[in-house]
């Protein structure tokens, strides 16, 4: 494949950013990259990595003259980003990123956009507990969803910018509306992670002798959990701080539901724990159908 782009940015060489950064080297996405993070440890083991052309903790200086930036930083850096590269964006650039908060992307991030550059807010549907530089890989997106939450007045050519950069790395992409997709991903992602954190919590808070049993018998369901939980605290510490509101009205459901459920088992109604455990059951085989499970 020809390069998209003369010159791409990527800002955060976390899991995402150097996956990013592997899959565009990997597939000839653009003729050049610069990686920027602010930690020197973090741009250090880049440079060693060879993931980028340029390395460089100077997140202003890092954007000037790129075609396309990527934004892969955690969502509580994202106001304090975008006042850095706003004044080095050069006219016609793209601007994107990968937070799984697009509401708060678009408040943080938009004030600082010049009026010759276009923003397109996107989050691709992938990750693993793991973080760093060392823990990306190129094949991270491949035959997973990208979402795109563009604005009313966005470029359909920079949409179109963004779409053909994720489809390069294997991704599949959905157009989505911001507040919207910050509910669908309150579900499918935030909640999961906050009962993950709940329930490992809880277990570290057992007596030492019941805790160090559950860790040795732990079965298929914990183990589960735990790897949910390993997952970076910076950034879902941001993406709770961020989504505040979706995160509680679903919360709110899932306590009515764990409510109900309390009851039945409470009372011994095994017909309607039979058929709550067949109802999830199916949701299961459509996850699984729709190609979703590794």
């Amino acid at each position: 494949m020809s390069a998209l782009f003369e010159k791409i940015t990527i800002i955060g060489m976390g899991l995402i950013g150097s996956s990013l950064a592997r899959a565009v080297q990997a597939r000839g996405l653009a003729e050049e990259i610069v990686a920027a993070d602010i930690d020197e440890e973090v741009c250090a083991q880049v440079k060693s990595l060879g993931l980028a052309d340029t390395v460089t903790s100077d997140i202003r200086q890092s954007v000037v003259g790129s075609d396309f930036v990527m934004i892969c930083t955690p969502l509580g850096a994202y106001a304090a980003v975008g006042e850095a590269i706003g004044p080095g964006l050069k006219a016609g650039a793209v601007v994107s990123d990968v937070g799984s908060v697009k509401q708060a992307a678009i408040d943080a991030l938009m004030p600082y956009m010049p009026e010759s550059v276009q923003f397109v807010p996107g989050h691709p549907i992938a990750g693993t507990e793991h973080s760093g530089p060392e823990a990306g890989f190129a094949a991270l997106f491949a035959d997973r969803w990208c979402i795109l939450t563009p604005l009313p007045d966005t470029d359909i050519r920079a949409v179109e910018k963004v779409t053909k950069l994720w489809e390069g790395c294997g991704a599949t992409i959905d157009i989505l509306e911001p507040k919207h997709h910050d509910l669908v991903l309150g579900i499918t992602s935030h909640l999961p992670h906050l009962i993950a954190y709940t329930i490992v919590g809880t277990a570290s808070d057992l007596e030492d002798d019941m805790a160090s049993e559950v860790i040795k018998y732990s079965a298929s369901g914990f183990r589960d959990f735990t790897r949910i939980a390993a997952s970076d605290p910076v950034m879902w510490r941001d993406v709770f701080l961020n989504n505040k509101e979706a995160v509680l009205e679903i919360l709110q459901r899932f306590n009515e539901d764990l409510s109900a459920l309390q009851k039945a088992i409470r009372r011994g109604d095994g017909t309607y724990l039979h058929d709550t455990f067949a109802r999830t059951r199916d949701i299961r085989k459509a996850v699984i159908d729709a190609g979703q499970v590794d």
